[in-house]
């Protein structure tokens, strides 16, 4: 298999197979040939998981297994997701790339075979479903020892080509609901490969978040007849103090009502859907946002911020006109030396409880000196 495709931003992808049947898509600006095989042994995939409803809250589970031997924190010399060199056969077969996305090895979700439906909420009753859906895996760089705040703006332009890429295929499979692709960095919030990479997530059913924003959002357009995420948005420029970047196409701020010590919000000013419906010029400033906000959260203690920086689209066949795109950057760390533990209120109640006012982690962040 090898099959090209032109997106814009000169910006080319590259599909090939991997030994067990896998696609890599490679996305690339500089006209590379991608040809290298993968040399590994041929070994089965995993098969489909369960999906299981939890009937106290109505949310699904996903029972997936097989993710309990997958490979944690492996020294650079092992990385699979560096390129391959000499003896050193990973994810990547090529001995260089620019941003890579390629189906998971241990997904939690996966591809249902035939026809799939999710199954008919019922409390206790709910019939077992299969956990349908689709994990990707996306690497960043082929530099290990890089982060996301090291990538060249130029760089993150491919990377949100590839991103509004993935948005756009995954939305043509007709058992996904939501798409969300995100970023784990630093060992405190769980991460098990230190490459500078993250996944895209593809829900057959919608998260319990999106589904408490879209109920939210509904109920207000209902009784006033404006999107919320447009108000919430106006709330922010006008009160400024919580503003902690922006150029002509985007805003960075820390909400109003942050759950976490360090929160930024990064949406376009002219609001989209999801990454698809992204003009050139939103795609052409958003480089310059995104690096500035993640080095403002390494700038905050002069360490490295582990952080979750997740994109929140629209779901992909309701809710397009209510809900709009955001980037959302959550870091727990609150000082140098301490977490923030989500512990009883929070774990178990679902009751966040914030230690600092969101002004004074917004001031802190437009402090660093850059």
């Amino acid at each position: 298999m090898s099959e090209s495709k032109k997106l814009t931003a000169g910006v080319i992808r590259n599909d090939r197979l991997m030994a067990d049947g896998r696609v890599i898509r490679y996305y690339d600006t500089a006209g590379q040939a991608r040809k290298a095989l993968d040399a590994r042994p041929q070994e089965d995939q995993p098969g489909i998981g369960e999906l299981r409803l939890d009937p106290l809250v109505n949310e699904w589970i996903a029972m997936a297994a097989h993710r309990q031997g997958r490979i944690f924190l492996p020294p650079k010399e092992l990385c699979p997701l560096c390129p391959t060199t000499g003896e050193l056969l990973t994810e990547i077969p090529e001995s260089d790339f620019e941003v890579v996305v390629f189906d998971n090895r241990s997904p939690s979700l996966r591809p249902p075979v035939g026809d799939w439906a999710l199954p008919d909420i019922v409390g206790p009753d709910t019939d077992l479903g299969s956990a349908a859906g689709k994990c990707e895996v996306i690497c960043f760089t082929a530099e290990h020892g890089n982060a996301f705040k090291d990538l060249t703006a130029q760089r993150i332009r491919v990377l949100l080509e590839a991103w509004i890429d993935r948005t756009a295929e995954l939305s043509k499979e007709s058992f996904i609901q939501h798409i969300a692709p995100f970023e784990n960095r630093g060992e405190e919030i769980g991460v098990t490969l230190s490459h500078p990479h993250g996944q895209i997530y593809a829900y057959s059913y919608l998260p319990p978040r999106v589904e408490k924003m879209l109920a939210a959002a509904t109920q207000y357009k209902k009784e006033t007849g404006k999107v919320l995420f447009d108000q919430i948005v106006a709330r922010e420029l006008l009160d400024e103090e919580r503003i902690v970047a922006r150029n002509d196409r985007w805003i960075a701020y820390v909400p109003y009502a942050a759950r976490y010590p360090f929160e930024i919000h990064v949406t376009p000013l002219y609001p989209v859907a999801d990454l698809t419906e992204l003009t050139d010029l939103d795609r052409a400033a958003f480089p310059e946002i995104a690096l500035e906000v993640t080095r403002r959260l390494d700038g905050v203690f002069g360490i490295e911020m582990a952080y979750i920086a997740a994109w929140h689209q629209a779901p992909v066949r309701v809710g397009r006109d209510l809900l709009r795109l955001h980037w959302q950057i959550t870091s727990v760390r609150r000082a140098p030396g301490k977490l923030k533990y989500l512990a009883g209120s929070e774990s178990a109640m679902g009751a966040f409880i914030m230690d600092m006012r969101p002004e004074q982690s917004a001031a802190q962040l437009r402090e660093v000196v850059l």
